[in-house]
């Protein structure tokens, strides 16, 4: 029965426009709370749902963000799935957490970078990098992808289903070229290359998100980045961060990165003294003559 409504559930999921990851993550919340009963959640009570968040919440302590994804999967499976009206889905609401992203230096990444150790891992976290993408992005990139006579990238299986152009270094195609030579994959850019590391040339899908991120991790540690929520996604923060720094425009930033909303964006304005630097000096010369 479980699985019905797993299958079910992804079905709706995906009519609604979710993203693959979502659908995860959703899916993931509606069996933990099957799991925490011990019964499938169609023979779960309103009361019993008000009691597990309650639990989740001052028991377990889980942090705002979990509790949105639950609150937010659960709300979806019994409103679409189940099509149950009740009260406790209509007041379900998640404090927002406001924690600024780890953010490494130009100095770090390079020092990570050269910690790892195979050319598969090492070109893809160079590109996600580079091109300011995120760990799916960078995984699902196709060969048809990379527009080497404009210069740009286009990312089409963004977050929230958006297609978006990013520049592409020139580094970072003389990388992507020599990789692809290794696999000469037709459609992928990061086929799974299988045990033996000859299975690029044929596969149908690309790395494993554990084995990019599990050498992430390592060549972190060998490193000895000891910051905190240091992870894949924190290439994508340093890249933002490090346009700014440099004197890229903010709304070019956000187009890069595909945010909807500037002020998306503009959380990376807390994360240098860069402008406040300049606009430091930019006034002392404006008033230099009084």
């Amino acid at each position: 029965m479980m699985t019905e409504y797993y299958d079910q559930t992804i079905r709706n999921l995906q009519i609604n426009g979710k993203s693959e990851r979502t659908q995860e993550c959703y899916a993931r919340a509606v069996r933990m709370l099957s799991d925490f009963y011990g019964k499938t959640p169609d023979c779960i009570s309103e009361q019993e749902l008000e009691e597990y968040f309650l639990h989740r919440k001052n028991v377990d302590q889980w942090s705002p963000n979990t509790m949105r994804i639950c609150y937010c999967g659960i709300r979806f499976f019994f409103q679409h799935v189940l099509q149950r009206n009740w009260h406790i889905l209509g007041i379900l609401r998640a404090q927002t957490e406001h924690r600024l992203p780890a953010v490494l230096s130009r100095e770090e990444v390079r020092a990570i970078f050269q910690r790892v150790k195979t050319f598969h891992n090492y070109a893809y976290l160079s590109t996600v990098y580079s091109c300011g993408l995120r760990l799916h992005e960078g995984l699902y990139l196709q060969v048809a992808d990379i527009d080497s006579k404009r210069m740009m990238v286009h990312v089409h299986r963004g977050k929230g289903a958006k297609d978006r152009y990013v520049p592409l270094p020139g580094s970072t195609l003389d990388l992507l070229r020599r990789y692809w030579a290794t696999h000469r994959n037709t459609r992928l850019l990061f086929p799974a290359l299988g045990r033996d590391g000859k299975g690029g040339s044929t596969a149908e899908t690309p790395m494993a998100k554990s084995s990019v991120q599990g050498a992430f991790r390592r060549a972190k540690f060998e490193a000895s980045i000891r910051k905190q929520g240091v992870s894949i996604h924190t290439l994508r923060h340093s890249y933002a961060t490090h346009l700014l720094e440099a004197g890229v425009n903010l709304r070019v930033i956000q187009k890069n990165l595909g945010h909807g909303r500037l002020e998306t964006t503009m959380i990376y304005l807390h994360l240098t003294n860069k402008g406040r630097e300049d606009a430091y000096q930019l006034i002392n010369e404006v008033m230099k003559g009084l």
